[in-house]
């Protein structure tokens, strides 16, 4: 089976998974199917989804972003206290894409240019940064979301005929997009080709530094939305509000079938795997299990797939 086929699978697979926890859901708890918790868990997976495509792209090259936590709280405090001091939402979020795609770019830079493992960057690199944002806030951030992203990402807004809000159509689109840019584009095919065999991608003509440099700005950017879209959804600026999402980003990346060790995987699948652990987290939780036995719950969930998945042999030892 090709690598695309392949991928295909694992993704329908994770969505089919979706799809039967949901049916379990709705038997066992009362209102589980109800239209109000459907589009609160479309809301939940899709936020989670925003911050998983940038953990996706770094997966394939077979690194790791732990910063995007970090980043998530950066974008989410800075964004709200430069707009509570009057400036421009459009210019606010200029300068948080721009400091983000920085953040990112500094990642993949320092782990390839010092080949020392992206996994200790990114973790130091997301400490300095939140250390950054609690000294210029001294602790205590202020301000909020203009009402048009509040209205955008909130629970009962409707998307023209859709009954969802906006945010989850959007994220649909933007999907789509990340998907047709990975597999139709020359970054995707060179980014697939590093994280496959990146001692081959230089004879090829590909430059690895500039790849990897590239995939953790964009990782770095896609967190700094979700931080974005988090303010919207919360109302009120957190530093530590993407805390969550190291561990969530990482097993949604897994769960929609992306190898740890790169060059193999897709948007759809960490789509699927949003969507697969916004069903478990809510099942769980309406089952009435405490936050530490959801969290081992997951836990579990993830040590299977990885299991199942570290089978396989690596793509470059079969090519």
């Amino acid at each position: 089976m090709s690598r695309t086929l392949k991928g295909m699978s694992r993704a329908l697979s994770a969505f089919a998974i979706a799809i039967v926890l949901h049916l379990i859901g709705t038997a066992l708890i009362e209102g589980y199917g109800a239209e109000f918790s459907v589009r609160s868990m479309l809301v939940l997976a899709t936020l989670l989804g925003v911050a998983s495509i940038g953990q996706t792209l770094v997966v394939l090259l077979g690194g790791i972003d732990l910063s995007i936590p970090f980043v998530i709280g950066f974008a989410n405090v800075v964004a709200a206290q430069l707009y509570g001091e009057g400036m421009p939402f459009l210019f606010v979020s200029l300068i948080v894409a721009v400091l983000a795609l920085a953040i990112g770019a500094l990642n993949g830079t320092l782990s390839s240019r010092l080949q020392v493992h992206p996994l200790i960057i990114t973790l130091g690199v997301g400490t300095a940064v939140q250390g950054a944002v609690l000294l210029w806030t001294a602790g205590f951030p202020t301000g909020s979301a203009p009402d048009a992203i509040n209205e955008f990402v909130s629970i009962g807004g409707t998307a023209g005929p859709l009954p969802v809000p906006w945010v989850v159509p959007s994220f649909v689109m933007l999907a789509v997009v990340i998907g047709l840019v990975l597999h139709r584009t020359a970054f995707g095919r060179r980014l697939y080709a590093v994280g496959s065999n990146p001692a081959a991608a230089p004879f090829a003509l590909i430059d690895p530094h500039w790849i990897r440099t590239a995939a953790y700005a964009l990782s770095a950017l896609f967190a700094a939305l979700a931080g974005v879209l988090l303010l919207g959804f919360t109302g009120s600026a957190y530093g530590d509000v993407g805390q969550p999402y190291l561990f969530q980003t990482i097993a949604a990346v897994v769960i929609g079938g992306t190898t740890l060790v790169g060059g193999r995987g897709g948007i759809l699948g960490s789509l699927a795997g949003a969507l697969v652990l916004t069903e478990i987290n809510t099942l769980l939780i309406g089952l009435g299990l405490t936050p530490a036995l959801v969290q081992a719950a997951l836990g579990l969930v993830i040590i299977a797939l990885v299991s199942l998945y570290g089978r396989e042999p690596h793509v470059r030892t079969t090519i």
